[in-house]
């Protein structure tokens, strides 16, 4: 899976559990928030794409993915960044 279909998946991932994923630019890396009962995803669109996919695995490390059908290169990622918490 290349690095661009791996961010897709990650997007179409964090839509289904209810996050709105948004690029700005900016001195920043990247995290979720909720605001109001809504919840963001929020990345820097300037950063690499290995940066990008390090935090979509950061933030879907910390929800509950039992229900989710994700492909095993995704949820290695994932996995990977609950170790490393």
């Amino acid at each position: 899976m290349t690095k661009k279909n791996i961010i897709k998946e990650f997007e179409f991932l964090s839509k289904k559990l209810g996050f709105k994923v948004i690029y700005g630019k900016g001195s920043f890396n990247g995290d979720s928030c909720s605001i109001v009962n809504n919840k963001y995803i929020v990345l820097n669109k300037n950063k690499p794409i290995e940066q990008k996919i390090k935090r979509f695995a950061q933030i879907l490390s910390q929800q509950n993915l039992t229900k989710q059908d994700l492909a095993p290169n995704l949820l290695e990622l994932v996995n990977q960044e609950k170790l490393d918490i």
